[in-house]
């Protein structure tokens, strides 16, 4: 009786002390699971750059811009006040240089491609500068939601990086054909793009 005791009591003993083990193994790989979407999500990281626009060539053309780059894909948010009524070209300049009382002194729209200027997206090409144009309402505020994955903040590769440049906004309206710029008129607006 004894040694029926002793053996229930033996193999009891081996069950929970196996279980116990595989147990441990368990929660091991659990915590390298963990570890590994920790530094996957540490990976994927976020980069902004928030800066305002001042007004430019006279005008009381001010706002906020808000670049934004996650997963590839850079957003831009442009919140514009003190503008005429009606349509006005917002374009990514050579240079993030407002010094100048006109705003000239950002250079051209920023092109690395050397492609004619035109609409985002034509199969005749476009700047990697050209944005578009926004409406401002009657009480002259306007705003802009632009997505790409052709720019980034602060990357190695200068026909993507906008660091550096300068968000100009127009007066006029982009025409999207006249070379080299479509025919936007004066710079009301600038910010540079810095880091």
């Amino acid at each position: 009786m004894k040694t029926l005791q002793l053996v229930i009591l033996t193999f009891l003993s081996i069950t929970i002390f196996s279980c116990k083990g595989e147990k441990k193994e368990a929660t091991d790989q659990e915590n390298t699971n963990e570890t590994v979407k920790t530094s996957t999500k540490e990976e994927e990281e976020t980069k902004t750059i928030a800066f305002k626009l001042e007004p430019k060539s006279d005008s009381k053309v001010s706002g906020q811009v808000t670049f934004t780059e996650s997963e590839g894909m850079v957003n831009m948010v442009a919140e514009i006040t003190g503008l005429s009524e009606g349509e006005h070209a917002i374009h990514i300049h050579e240079k993030a240089d407002c010094s100048s009382a006109d705003g000239k002194s950002t250079g051209g729209h920023w092109n690395p491609t050397m492609e004619p200027h035109g609409k985002w997206g034509a199969k005749e090409g476009y700047h990697k500068g050209d944005i578009g144009n926004l409406k401002a309402d009657a009480d002259g505020n306007a705003s802009i939601t632009f997505a790409t994955n052709d720019w980034c903040i602060g990357c190695d590769d200068a026909k993507k990086n906008i660091v550096g440049k300068a968000i100009i906004v127009h007066q006029g309206i982009d025409d999207f054909t006249s070379q080299p710029s479509g025919a936007a008129g004066t710079r009301v607006s600038c910010g540079g793009i810095i880091q």
